[in-house]
């Protein structure tokens, strides 16, 4: 799992806390809200690490921009923005997401790909990651990169299968190279 030791530390506590409360499914939503805006915007995440900006202005532009997540998710921020450590919030929400999707039994499978993935070949890659991984829930995230040309790269926890045509040609490359 990726992530600071503190923003996993962070994500178990409210893992654990909204298990207690019975809304762990909508900490997750609210989880992978934040971690979504938080990737698509640079000035934001430039906001949250900027020492000159007063943590109070930070909190409160967090709780604005998520008015409508949980309390605990509100409390978790506010936890962060207290402890100065709300620069750790999109690994907090990263690792949330990932240790609840564990205490699920779902295995997240990331396909990198030079073009978006057709609805009849994600099918197709879903089925051989659940053969490959035995686990019957699935879900699949698609990375483009224009600069593996052509193929795909699947990831399953630490397993790769990198079947691109960058890397072919890379291994042709080495090949020629050495002989």
């Amino acid at each position: 799992m990726k992530g600071s030791k503190a923003a996993i530390r962070y994500a178990k506590a409210l893992l654990q806390q909204a298990k207690e409360v019975k809304a762990a499914d909508k900490v997750f939503a609210d989880m992978q809200a934040v971690a979504h805006t938080l990737k698509d915007s640079k000035e934001l995440r430039s906001v949250l690490k900027s020492p000159v900006i007063k943590a109070s202005d930070k909190k409160e532009a967090l709780l604005e921009i998520f008015s409508s997540v949980s309390e605990d998710t509100k409390n978790v921020i506010g936890v962060l923005v207290d402890n100065q450590r709300v620069a750790i919030l999109g690994a907090v929400a990263d690792s949330y997401v990932y240790l609840y999707n564990e205490a699920k039994g779902v295995k997240v499978a990331s396909v990198t790909t030079a073009i978006p993935l057709s609805a009849a070949i994600e099918s197709q890659v879903l089925a051989k990651v659940k053969e490959l991984t035995g686990s019957n829930t699935v879900t699949l995230e698609n990375t483009i990169d224009e600069s593996i040309i052509g193929g795909f790269i699947l990831r399953v926890g630490d397993l790769q299968y990198n079947s691109s045509i960058a890397n072919n040609l890379n291994k042709l490359k080495r090949e020629f190279t050495v002989n």
